[in-house]
């Protein structure tokens, strides 16, 4: 049975527990990381020396990194599935895990920090504004890339509809204002059909 160590409302717990909840692996989620801690712990400090969440365990292998843990779950148990075997059709998908933690994790982060955890009175809100403006601009690529297609991964849910997917829950939920993103839109709500997703991603991300 896989273990996986994180706290629920953390995005890459997120990006790892909805690849579990949609291969319907046997699983055990201990919460760990801010409010839990566990983090700092020698024993934690073993399985991910950057003492961050997720890690996961399978059997005797040990892993952290998000993207990584996505990866291995689909090539070990989705082969086909999350993860094609034609090398050109995963990459497409794939190139979307890192541009989403490239590019949109710095402003969506800084969103996150200013409007969830730093009280009102002390919010940077120049700051607030840049990266709300950059997160509409990132936004907007994404919108294309859905053009003509249900999924940035192409016809069915992949790879990189598990980053983009969960960075669009906070987009949205953030609710600042930004321009119509139709195809965006339309992702979303298909997005949130899925059980999977509306269990391990639509948390408050209070």
């Amino acid at each position: 049975m896989l273990t996986i160590w994180g706290r629920p409302n953390s995005i890459n717990v997120q990006k790892v527990m909805w690849t579990v909840l949609h291969l319907g692996l046997e699983h055990d989620r201990i919460d760990a990381g801010r409010q839990y801690g566990r983090t700092d712990t020698p024993e934690y400090r073993a399985m991910n020396p950057m003492r961050r969440v997720p890690v996961l365990q399978d059997g005797d292998l040990t892993l952290f990194e998000s993207n990584t843990i996505v990866r291995y779950l689909a090539a070990t148990y989705d082969e086909g599935g999350l993860w094609p075997e034609d090398p050109a059709i995963r990459a497409k998908s794939e190139l979307w895990m890192d541009w989403a933690i490239y590019h949109l994790m710095p402003p969506m982060t800084g969103l996150l920090l200013q409007l969830y955890r730093t009280p009102e009175s002390e919010r940077d809100m120049a700051g607030v504004a840049a990266n709300q403006k950059a997160m509409n601009e990132l936004m907007m690529v994404v919108d294309q890339a859905l053009e003509g297609r249900p999924y940035v991964s192409g016809e069915t849910l992949g790879l990189g509809d598990i980053a983009t997917g969960t960075a669009t829950y906070r987009f949205f939920t953030f609710g600042l204002e930004k321009p119509e993103f139709r195809n965006l839109e339309t992702y979303y709500a298909r997005l949130q059909e899925r059980p999977e997703f509306r269990e391990a991603v639509m948390i408050p991300l209070s």
